[in-house]
């Protein structure tokens, strides 16, 4: 993976694409919710930690046929549960990270594209409509718009052709392994928001850290890396 000079920033980076859980939004509460209630459906115990660790960062249907422990006939109750589950429900639950909308208004200034790459399904929508982020993104790939989810390059890929751009002229926000292995490859820098424990080019801890890589240290909307206001 290329390295990034963090006081510089990537030269010519011409589209942003997000990861959605862990980065957009907290979505921890609304996922023990969503899968507890499906253990619960099953007359399983409820989730471990590692089952939660994978549940964050996987599909729906990878994180069920995760938990049922390759278990045809519990696997099927489980997604026959999932029919009858309205996931508008859970959506309240998630928290939007602090200062993401202003971030994401200072890169549509700066003429840089907004995706966004998850590996959700059925909900991304409604989270759309939810917190009316439609104007903010140009585009949205979720697990349902590929045959091969993260980290697969597919879903990366697909941005890439939609807005005619090299992997040289993208980046990729992500909080997990499986996103910096998508990043990876597909050939396009990676940058770990809150996870030093993933391997990325850089790490930012607020959205506005961002504007730091993208547009450089003199962009007064921007946070240090230690915290501070820049100049300006």
């Amino acid at each position: 993976m290329k390295s990034m000079d963090i006081e510089k920033g990537p030269p010519g980076i011409k589209c942003v694409i997000y990861d959605c859980d862990g980065v957009l939004f907290d979505s921890l509460d609304a996922n023990v919710r969503l899968y507890n209630g499906l253990c619960s459906g099953l007359g399983r115990p409820l989730l471990t930690g590692e089952e939660l660790k994978y549940v964050q960062m996987h599909t729906v249907y990878e994180a069920i046929h995760f938990i049922t422990r390759e278990d045809p006939a519990l696997e099927k109750k489980a997604l026959e549960l999932l029919k009858q589950t309205d996931l508008r429900d859970y959506v309240p639950y998630l928290k939007m990270e602090p200062n993401l909308l202003h971030a994401l208004n200072e890169l549509a200034k700066l003429g840089i594209k907004r995706a966004i790459n998850t590996s959700r399904t059925t909900s991304m929508p409604h989270i759309m409509e939810r917190f009316q982020l439609r104007p903010y993104f140009e585009m949205v790939v979720t697990a349902l718009d590929v045959n091969h989810p993260k980290p697969h390059p597919e879903s990366i890929e697909k941005i890439l052709q939609a807005f005619s751009l090299s992997c040289e002229e993208a980046l990729f926000v992500g909080d997990s392994e499986v996103d910096q292995q998508a990043a990876e490859s597909s050939g396009i820098l990676f940058v770990s928001y809150k996870n030093r424990e993933i391997r990325s080019d850089a790490f930012i801890e607020d959205h506005l850290q961002l504007l730091r890589l993208v547009d450089g240290p003199d962009n007064p909307c921007c946070l240090s890396f230690e915290g501070e206001a820049c100049r300006g």
